[in-house]
């Protein structure tokens, strides 16, 4: 049997905590609880039970349970945020060379290179390389246009 190695970067897998439920699940439900009690002590009739608390514990507790839903190992909040992101991002990128505010500020005066003091140089023989005579010249640029 063939075994390889895998890295750790790949091998991030989200915990499961109850039966099939990752944290970010159980976070995502555990939220309704606690907004459908402070729904329930305050507003009005404090402590006292009435028809719009009740929807709006149902709606809050629907809209929370749909976003816990997992979709293709991703829970559904994950996917609306990768969703939004995309569609929030700016769509146009616009450019102005005449805009100097991203522009590097130089203050001061640019400094001349230094010049280091000529040192003497010793005088360079000029050798005369042989010259060919004419036919011969002729004869190897007539080589060089034609060779075949």
């Amino acid at each position: 049997m063939k075994m390889t190695v895998v890295p750790a970067q790949v091998t991030t897998v989200e915990d499961r905590i109850i039966g099939n439920l990752g944290f970010s699940q159980i976070l995502l439900l555990i939220v309704p609880v606690f907004a459908a009690a402070g729904i329930f002590l305050l507003l009005p009739p404090f402590m006292g039970g009435a028809l719009y608390k009740y929807v709006i514990m149902g709606v809050t507790a629907l809209l929370f349970g749909l976003l816990s839903i997992r979709i293709k190992g991703k829970i559904i909040a994950l996917w609306l945020v990768t969703v939004l992101r995309y569609n929030l991002r700016p769509k146009y990128y616009l450019f102005n060379k005449n805009v100097t505010s991203g522009r590097d500020e130089y203050h001061g005066k640019a400094s001349a290179p230094e010049v280091k003091e000529a040192t003497e140089k010793k005088p360079v023989k000029k050798t005369s390389l042989n010259q060919l005579d004419i036919p011969t010249t002729a004869r190897i640029l007539a080589t060089i246009e034609n060779p075949a």
